[in-house]
């Protein structure tokens, strides 16, 4: 049954009642737009297309099309019911409280695991430019600088990832302009390639798709965020409608299109495509003076932007599930219109992962990258189960919220469901990821076994 609570008042309406409301209009708007523009885009894309070659311009397609399903049907419930807990207090909603809780929790574990891994990252290009420094210390020092940012006010945040996403939106905006040129053989100094890269289309058949696919459905990781930062603009609703009816189209621009940029200027078995990455084996083909270094603040840029946004993310989650009575009440707490320690634990948790790919590298620490690799699936799979759930209830009880709409429901919504299970099967069929797929199965079904009996637990008090 779904939830329901002492006064009759749905859980989404309570929770988020006291939290801040300090973004603008223009914060969570180049949130949507930045929020695409991740750092699997610029740093995983390279395995991809190694993988597939210039079919991974299809792998990107189809992954894009999936997401934009996810996120319309995320956009009608959180326009409808704005929460803090995004698909988590609508899996609640539409479900159960076993549902919120898994589909939380489990991402609150990947989101506190991305901050120390994108912190890495972050520190690795950093010591590069610094020789000699300690990269922990890096971490450390960014873990500090966005755990503070966060602490502070909401609006911090906002402002952060304003300007972290207009630098990544003009940074590929740029690279998608002088390929284009270049492709198109008026940029100075470079010849048009025309489709002689794109002559082995298949190089590697449908198994070397099959894994750019799964590469590429992982990289649209983040997207989420929006609807998790919409519960503190000032109009959620308007905020939300806009990011997803935008999404579409800066899905197919700056994924869709950038890989095939990339494909067309640059031969796939380019050793630079892995090695350098996509963009800065396509720059320095076309003879741009310091692409490496270019795309390499590119890239931190890019890393830290995810970092913010995954502590801010982690602890609003966690914030929104305590107060629908599934965590520690400590990690409730407001000081100032922000979940404090929250933010706190959060960034505590994500710098243990940090400590421990140095101390534990090869079981524990990767162990916990098996367990959080098929998260972002079993979130969407709880996105589109409660979509098909709430859609009805709403349209029975309050037509008036469905600003935004599922397109072709409920056909769409099964189409989704039918990709998901098919990536999963992809998975299965996959050495590399077919652990993932387990480790991140026996997470799900034990957070659910938990939230289950916190459920019945509850019910009978």
């Amino acid at each position: 049954m779904p939830s329901s609570t002492k006064n009759g008042t749905p859980p989404q309406q309570r929770e988020g009642a006291s939290l801040s409301h300090g973004l603008k209009q223009r914060h969570l708007s180049m949130i949507a737009l930045g929020g695409v523009i991740g750092a699997g885009l610029f740093v995983g894309s390279g395995a991809g297309i190694a993988a597939a070659g210039p079919s991974i311009v299809i792998a990107y397609t189809v992954s894009g099309l999936l997401v934009m399903l996810v996120m319309r049907m995320l956009g009608e419930m959180s326009a409808a019911y704005p929460s803090s807990g995004s698909f988590s207090a609508h899996a609640e909603r539409a479900i159960g409280p076993w549902a919120g809780f898994a589909a939380g929790w489990s991402f609150w574990i990947l989101l506190c695991t991305a901050v120390g891994l994108e912190g890495i990252g972050a520190a690795h290009i950093v010591s590069g430019w610094l020789p000699g420094t300690p990269e922990w210390l890096w971490v450390a020092l960014f873990m500090v600088v966005f755990c503070g940012t966060n602490l502070a006010a909401v609006k911090n945040f906002g402002e952060f990832e304003f300007w972290f996403a207009a630098l990544k939106v003009g940074a590929i905006s740029l690279f998608l302009v002088l390929g284009v040129l270049a492709i198109a053989g008026v940029l100075p100094g470079t010849d048009a390639p025309g489709a002689s890269n794109l002559t082995d289309f298949l190089p590697h058949g449908s198994n070397g798709l099959i894994i750019g696919l799964l590469a590429s459905v992982f990289a649209y990781g983040g997207l989420e965020t929006v609807t998790i930062a919409a519960a503190e603009s000032e109009d959620p609703v308007k905020g939300v409608a806009s990011a997803v009816r935008t999404a579409m189209w800066r899905i197919a621009l700056f994924y869709i299109g950038s890989m095939a940029v990339v494909v067309t200027l640059v031969p796939w078995d380019s050793e630079e495509v892995v090695a350098k990455g996509p963009y800065d084996a396509a720059l320095d083909h076309l003879g741009i003076p310091g692409a490496g270094q270019l795309m390499n603040v590119v890239v931190l840029v890019a890393l830290l932007s995810a970092m913010n946004a995954n502590i801010y993310g982690s602890s609003r989650i966690a914030y929104s599930l305590v107060q629908r009575g599934q965590g520690p009440r400590a990690l409730g707490r407001l000081s100032g219109g922000v979940p404090r320690i929250a933010v706190l634990v959060s960034c505590v948790l994500g710098f243990v992962c940090v400590l421990l790919s140095y101390w534990r590298p090869d079981d524990v620490f990767k162990w916990l990258l098996n367990m959080i690799g098929a998260v972002i699936l079993v979130v969407w799979i709880f996105i589109a189960v409660s979509q098909l759930l709430l859609r009805r209830r709403i349209e029975r009880e309050a037509p008036e919220r469905l600003v935004v709409r599922m397109w072709a429901f409920p056909y769409l919504t099964w189409v989704a469901l039918a990709g998901m299970v098919a990536i999963f099967v992809l998975m299965a069929r996959q050495p590399d990821t077919r652990v993932q797929l387990y480790s991140t199965g026996a997470m799900t079904l034990a957070l659910a076994a938990a939230g289950y009996g916190w459920q019945r637990a509850r019910a009978v008090r």
